[in-house]
């Protein structure tokens, strides 16, 4: 059976720098990652559990996976937005991305993160989300 709440996204604009591109005038692969994260990051708020609520709630969350596909290069001065979408969150929070041109909506990029709890002090994997996980998502789908 499907879950009835509405899926969970975010999107973000980035603009590629000259200093994100290689020698051959592409965005280098590495820097995709660091897109992935600024929409990660707008993914977060969406629901109030970004970094500093993370942290304030006892737990650290490190990507320990991450796997990129890449479609077409994006280059220099190319706004393109980064959407963000909750993929699982019972055990562990998998987020898709998907890179695309602002102007053609062509996709250049498409991937997902793992991260996963870590009791910031004993510093032990939490092998369930955490409650204020579950909190702070029934707050942002009854909205």
């Amino acid at each position: 059976m499907a879950d009835p709440r509405p899926v969970l996204s975010a999107s973000a604009t980035v603009e590629v720098p000259f200093h994100d591109v290689d020698a051959m005038n592409v965005c280098w692969h590495g820097h995709y990652l660091k897109y992935f994260e600024i929409g990660r990051v707008a993914l977060l708020r969406a629901f109030d559990y970004d970094y500093r609520e993370m942290q304030a709630s006892g737990y650290l969350w490190p990507v320990v996976e991450a796997h990129l596909k890449y479609v077409r290069p994006a280059v220099y001065g190319q706004r393109v937005d980064v959407h963000a979408e909750l993929l699982e969150h019972e055990n562990r929070l998998k987020i898709g991305y998907e890179i695309v041109d602002c102007v053609s909506g062509e996709r250049l990029t498409k991937g997902y993160t793992i991260q996963v709890a870590v009791d910031a002090t004993s510093q032990e994997l939490q092998f369930v989300s955490p409650p204020v996980v579950f909190e702070k998502l029934e707050r942002a789908w009854s909205r």
